[in-house]
Order: structure tokens, then C-alpha cells, then sequence
């Protein structure tokens, strides 16, 4: 098979789809790689690195878009990307779908397979392709809004640890997946005074077994929420429904109630966000601000930190790149976890939660 590699073209998007060590894989399998000039540089990874792992260099991404049997990415495809997509044609990346009623249209009507990283499951129900970035936005969301929270950026003027005599930030992270988790290590370890809330109470037991009296567990719910805002410095949104749209969770009305200053995290942005008030940002523009309160929606933020996250998100892809590679989409049919992946399919749109949120007619 032909793997595709084209250069990312959002925003501040540094990563790459497949690093050199996971082209020679490929390559050593019998496979030709296709990758277009400079795509690995936010990494650096050259040319000269990739062709030393076996792969061809194509000058321009519609050399790669033309040639390619499977197109290998990190982020959803732009629209100039998208109606270079043909109907033989695999897509590999996250594609957020949910949120994204264009993207989707455009790639039901190139006609492409279209496999999806986020909706890929495994023996444990876990979302093992999202979890490396997970990981990575978590513990990024804690950086980012402790350095969002200084006072020349906006913020109440809180240092997340504060020092001796003084308090430290109020941090509240909602959801206890692997977001919450990696965010949640990372205020405790930068000395925040931290509350994790979900609305399962085998999670919350084992958040409590593992971090012990470090944080303290609330059962989700409207209303202790909306209470604990009201004292909190910075709230991190880490809710997912595999899939589907991320659901509301603080309204543009209860901002009013929040201290002038504190910050909104919401890694949820690339599910549609999981506060009233948010919209996508970039890491050119990072915050924006409504009614005193900082947001920080960047859409991508691993993106910042390329080295890490490509290789972390090759560690998990690769397995599936190469059965993809050796089977083409039979591999689909051989692994149910994978087939979970299909978002896309025949000119239709194929997972039900995406569905659900874009509406049945592009199903037809």
C-alpha cells in the first residue's frame, strides 16, 4: 500500500501524522511512504530523516492526495484538504465529527473511507488513540491556566501554588477520565487545592483510592457545580461522550456568579466544548474573555508540544496503520475495536452518535 503523509495545515499544528521510526516500519513491511516536504520539521524530523526511514518526499500535499491509498494525519482535514479526497481512498486521523456538521458533509461526499482515532475502542471500553492526548491536554490545561490566571493576561493574579501564608488556587476539574486524571496530577503536583467531579462512583472511589486525600471527589450534578464555581480560580472542562457532542456544563448566565478573573480550561473544544460560552481558539490566539471570565478553547493543544505528542500518538496509531496497510479495510473486519473507528463510509455518515448531533440527513 501507498501511506500518504501530508504536512498539517491548522493553525499552529506541528505535529505529524507518522514520525520517521514508524515510516521504516511500514517500509521494512513491504509498504511505500509518501511524505510531504517539511511535514516532520515542528518535530525535527527533515527530509534527509525520512528518506534515511525509506520514505519517498513529494513536494506539494496534492502530490500526496493524488497518489495515496491512505492518507495518514494528526488533525480533521481542512476543506482545501477534504475535495482532494476520492472514494478509494482511507483516511486515518481524528476527525471530531460531532461538532463538525462541514467536515462531515465534505467527507461523506468525497466518498472516502474515513476512520476516526477517537471512536477507536479497546478490550478494556478505554479510547487507547485518545487517551496519549488525552494525557498530553490534561497536564497542558493545568500550565496553560495557571499561566493564564497572572494579572497582565487577564487573570485574578492567583499563583497556582501560592507560597507560605497565602492560598493556593481553587482548581476544579470536571470529569475523571484520562483528562481529568493527567489534570488533576498536575495541579496536585503544582500545589493547587483540587476537586475532580464525575458522575460515576466507581470512578470517584478509584480517583479517591489513588490520589487519597491529595483532591477531594464530588458526584457531578447541576447544582454542585454551579455552587462550587462560585469560589473556584480555574475550572477545566474534561468531559467526553465517545463521539457525540460534549453536553453544557457551566451556562453563560452563572459566569456572573464566578470571581472576576478565573479561567475556563475546556479541552472539550474539539467535541463543541462543554461551556455555554466557549468557541474554538488558536494558539495564535489562545484566550478570549465574557463577562470578566478568561477562556481558553485552543482546539489543538498538544499541537504545542509536537515532539511529545507525535511520538506519543504513534505508539498507539501504528498498530492499526500497519493493519491498515497489510489489509486495507478488511483489517476492519478482522478487529471490532478498530471497525469502532468508522465514521465515514460509501458517501455516508456511519456512527451513530455523529448522527445524532449533525442530524439523519447525511445518512442518506
Amino acid at each position: 500500500m501507498l501511506v500518504g503523509v501530508p504536512k498539517e495545515i491548522k493553525t499552529r499544528e506541528f505535529r505529524v501524522g507518522l514520525v520517521p521510526s514508524s515510516v521504516a516500519e511500514l517500509v521494512s513491511r513491504g509498504h511505500q511512504v509518501f511524505v510531504e516536504t517539511n511535514a516532520g520539521i515542528g518535530i525535527g524530523a527533515g527530509d534527509d530523516e525520512y528518506r534515511a526511514a525509506g520514505a519517498d518526499i513529494a513536494t506539494t500535499a496534492s502530490d500526496v492526495f493524488a497518489k495515496a491509498d491512505m492518507i495518514v494525519k494528526v488533525k480533521e482535514p481542512q476543506p482545501d484538504e477534504w475535495v482532494q479526497l476520492s472514494p478509494n481512498q482511507v483516511l486515518f486521523t481524528y476527525l471530531h465529527l460531532a461538532a463538525d456538521a462541514p467536515q462531515a458533509y465534505g467527507l461523506a461526499k468525497s466518498g472516502c473511507t474515513a476512520i476516526a482515532y477517537e471512536t477507536i475502542t479497546d478490550d478494556q471500553g478505554g479510547l487507547p488513540l485518545l487517551a496519549p492526548m488525552s494525557e498530553v491536554a490534561g497536564r497542558l490545561a493545568v500550565i496553560e491556566g495557571a499561566s493564564h490566571l497572572k494579572a497582565n493576561v487577564g487573570g485574578r493574579g492567583v499563583l497556582i501554588s501560592g507560597v507560605p501564608g497565602t492560598a493556593p488556587a481553587d482548581v476544579l476539574v470536571i470529569g475523571g477520565g484520562v483528562v481529568g486524571v493527567n489534570a488533576a496530577k498536575m495541579a496536585v503536583g503544582l500545589g493547587a487545592r483540587v476537586t475532580v467531579f464525575d458522575r460515576s462512583v466507581p470512578r470517584l472511589r478509584y480517583l479517591s483510592d489513588i490520589f487519597g486525600n491529595s483532591i477531594t471527589t464530588r458526584y457531578s450534578s447541576n447544582a454542585v457545580i454551579a455552587e462550587a464555581i462560585k469560589s473556584a480560580d480555574m475550572v477545566i472542562g474534561a468531559v467526553l461522550i465517545p463521539g457525540a457532542a460534549a453536553p453544557k456544563l457551566i451556562s453563560r448566565a452563572q459566569l456572573a456568579t464566578m470571581r472576576q478573573g478565573a479561567v475556563l480550561v475546556d479541552v472539550a473544544i474539539d467535541q463543541g466544548g462543554c461551556f455555554e460560552t466557549s468557541r474554538a481558539t488558536t494558539h495564535d490566539e489562545p484566550t478570549y474573555m465574557v463577562d470578566g471570565i478568561v477562556h481558553y478553547c485552543v482546539a489543538n493543544m498538544p499541537g504545542s508540544v509536537p515532539r511529545t505528542s507525535s511520538e506519543a500518538l504513534n505508539n498507539a496509531t501504528l498498530p492499526h496503520v500497519l493493519a491498515l496497510a497489510d489489509k486495507g479495510v478488511a483489517a476492519l473486519d478482522d478487529n471490532p475495536h478498530l471497525a469502532n473507528g468508522l465514521n465515514v463510509a460509501g458517501g455516508k455518515i456511519v456512527y451513530q452518535a455523529v448522527l445524532d448531533a449533525i442530524g439523519e440527513e447525511l445518512c442518506a
